[in-house]
């Protein structure tokens, strides 16, 4: 990012070649270093005496930029080696985006071997705007440079799409927000995303660090560079396409990359202080929100407006967004009633109507008031002012109220034309504006519950391991060893145990009481249930030993030849809520676990929070009230509140389990009867399969 020494190889004779384009930013942005030049062409090229060979090269050269074709990367990645060369740029396509993996891989080993930082290929380069440094092909121009002392809000972006980053940097240009780096990392076949945002982490310019992601090919040394950069005070804003079917294709056409598991990846983003955004516009406003304002509220926003029907709309906006819009403190309320007519009532969102027209001094007082407030966490202007003689008005009065506070703020005129004065002052003082309502409130949403993310990670449980756990096989548990797991660990299960006879089987039952259930136990049993290997409700002895024939008959016909490890006999459970309790591990991202409403309802609905392995009860609590069908764990249609403590207590079990335990991949306890508030759960079904598979 700092070379002293760059070496372009190469380079024609011929204008306006990718080349001679590296060497004219050099020469226009005053590159204090040495340059070389490479290439086959006798005499010297803008003045840099042309070198046949990299050879030929002093020895400990700080960067070489290859402007080469694919087939030569490899040879000069060789010679770089050889002159000890510590960083190289390859622009070059052709690698893993094109399905020649082996190539690049080729090339990530040299580089490896040599400790050659290996920036690509197949990229567009970068620029250190801060140094006045463009390592790039597209175009030749002198840069502005971006003062390093961090006065000002800079950006730093890392983008898999130098096409994307080119929108984003642009955009935020436009909007009086520096752009101090922009890196484009390709392919990533050396260094990649935790090495940009460890260095973005301790440089004095960045505030934000913005990040277009198409896979994160070391999810762990990611999260470890981001929780870094939080912990110095940077905010991270990424988007990552490949949601869907079709963009998970696109992804791979585009960079060879392998789409992973997107709401676990999402999950742990969140975790690591990382926010996550859906769409290009999301991003740039989000980037700008928290360079502006760099501490992220937890608390609902407040809107200031002229506009009762954009009330009710933004109610219903932030509702949807999972926002409550706060109440104004009484002390808030107390202070604005007595400057307000007494038709406006004091409350949020607080509606001026049309009284600001003959006064109004009172937009101020009301974004005074908003600003202050202890319940508010943002601040929304929105004004629908069609003219710009009326937004010149208005413009000192929010001005004066929002300079220099940091509360995040937008101002929000969806008008045909900002006055140009407004427009002005507003970025002398670092404002936002925005002519998007809808924009602005999804962005405040945002930031508000990265926010909150942060809080919540800050409350993350440190677990210890399990004392006396039972000894696990290989792959898929059988459902009876499943369940000593869960005893062992402070789970609730039906009472029971594993019969290799009839004997047994009447003798648990007896201890146990009916009526009882029966199933067939066999880790190679996958679907028990389909193979009438579930017999529920048996009331008697008589009935035990019918049941007992018929479930051996049932399952020797769906599997002849298996054999079983017995059958689990259990007390049946008094019914309760169906809901399940899971967790996977994801093998680069790691384990998350998934609370919902369960039995078919799981697949059917798919109504599941996915939550982080460490996180604290009381927020998985808040998880479960964000369920669909969250009204029904608190008594529906005359059915009492059920034992949510119990839920969370449960899922921080098999969060701690996942945590502690690394041989097991997946957990599903599905279902789990929930009773009601007080009488805990019962896991009836229990699955935990370990990393045989894996490995």
């Amino acid at each position: 990012m700092r070379p002293r020494s760059i070496a372009v190889v190469g380079v024609s004779a011929k204008p306006g070649t990718a080349g001679r384009t590296v060497l004219t930013n050099f020469r226009l942005n005053n590159f204090p270093g040495e340059v070389h030049v490479v290439g086959r062409t006798d005499g010297d090229i803008d003045g840099h005496p042309v070198k046949q060979s990299i050879d030929d090269l002093p020895e400990g050269v700080d960067l070489a930029v290859f402007t080469l074709p694919a087939a030569a990367v490899r040879d000069a990645l060789e010679a770089c080696a050889r002159r000890r060369v510590r960083a190289v740029t390859v622009f070059s396509s052709g690698f893993a985006e094109a399905g020649n993996k082996e190539a690049q891989d080729e090339l990530a080993g040299i580089a490896r071997e040599a400790e050659i930082a290996l920036l690509g290929p197949n990229c567009l380069g970068y620029t250190n705007l801060v140094d006045g440094l463009p390592v790039g092909f597209a175009n030749a121009r002198e840069v502005v440079r971006v003062p390093k002392d961090g006065r000002n809000p800079a950006v730093a972006m890392v983008s898999q799409s130098g096409g994307l980053m080119a929108f984003a940097s642009l955009t935020l240009a436009s909007r009086g927000l520096p752009v101090a780096y922009t890196v484009a990392t390709g392919n990533e076949a050396g260094v990649g995303m935790p090495d940009f945002i460890d260095f973005f982490a301790e440089d004095d310019a960045t505030k934000v660090i913005a990040l277009y992601l198409e896979e994160v090919r070391d999810p762990q040394a990611f999260l470890a560079a981001a929780r870094r950069a939080r912990a110095a005070g940077k905010s991270l804003v990424a988007i990552h396409p490949g949601r869907g079917e079709r963009g998970k294709a696109a992804v791979q056409s585009h960079t060879g990359a392998l789409a992973g598991d997107y709401a676990t990846m999402r999950t742990h983003l969140a975790r690591a202080g990382v926010v996550l955004v859906e769409t290009l516009e999301e991003w740039v406003d989000v980037i700008e929100l928290l360079a502006r304002y760099p501490e992220p509220p937890t608390k609902g926003p407040g809107i200031v407006t002229f506009s009762g029907g954009f009330c009710a709309i933004a109610h219903d906006f932030f509702e949807d967004l999972g926002l409550e819009m706060p109440p104004l403190t009484e002390e808030s309320q107390a202070e604005l009633a007595p400057q307000l007519p007494s038709y406006i009532p004091p409350r949020n969102p607080l509606d001026l109507g049309t009284q600001a027209i003959w006064q109004p001094e009172l937009t101020g007082i009301g974004t005074t008031a908003l600003v202050k407030d202890g319940n508010v966490g943002s601040v929304l202007i929105a004004v629908n002012s069609g003219t710009a003689k009326s937004q010149g008005v208005y413009a000192p009065h929010f001005i004066g109220a929002l300079k220099g506070q940091r509360k995040p703020a937008i101002l929000g005129f969806p008008a045909p034309e900002l006055n140009a004065e407004f427009e002005a002052a507003a970025r002398e003082n670092g404002l936002i504006l925005s002519r998007s309502l809808e924009r602005s409130m999804r962005a405040l949403a945002r930031v508000t519950h990265y926010g909150r993310d942060l809080e919540r990670a800050a409350r993350s449980v440190a677990y210890a391991p399990f004392a006396n756990l039972p000894a696990l096989g290989r792959g898929a548990q059988p459902e009876w060893l499943g369940k000593q797991l869960l005893r062992a660990v402070g789970v609730r299960v039906p009472d029971g145990d594993l019969a290799t006879s009839l004997a047994a089987a009447e003798e648990i039952a007896g201890r146990v009481g009916y009526p009882v259930a029966l199933k067939a136990q066999a880790g190679e049993l996958a679907h028990k249930t389909e193979a009438g290997g579930v017999l529920l409700g048996v009331d008697d002895a008589a009935a035990l030993r019918d049941a007992w024939a018929k479930l051996h008959a049932n399952v020797a016909a769906a599997q002849p030849g298996l054999v079983l490890d017995g059958v689990l006999v259990e007390r049946m459970a008094p019914k309760g809520l169906e809901l399940m309790i899971g967790a996977k591990r994801d093998p680069k991202w790691g384990p998350v676990v998934l609370v919902g409403l369960g039995g078919i309802w799981v697949e059917a609905l798919g109504d599941v929070r996915l939550i982080a392995a460490d996180m604290a009860e009381a927020d998985i609590v808040e998880e479960l009230g964000k369920l669909r069908s969250a009204k029904l764990l608190k008594g529906f249609r005359g059915a009492p509140p059920v034992d949510i403590a119990a839920v969370a207590r449960t899922a921080g079990l098999v969060g701690r389990l996942m945590l502690t335990v690394p041989e097991i991949d997946e957990i599903d306890l599905n279902p789990v009867f929930v009773h009601a508030e007080g009488e805990g759960l019962t896991a009836v079904d229990a699955l935990v399969i370990t990393a045989s598979e894996r490995e």
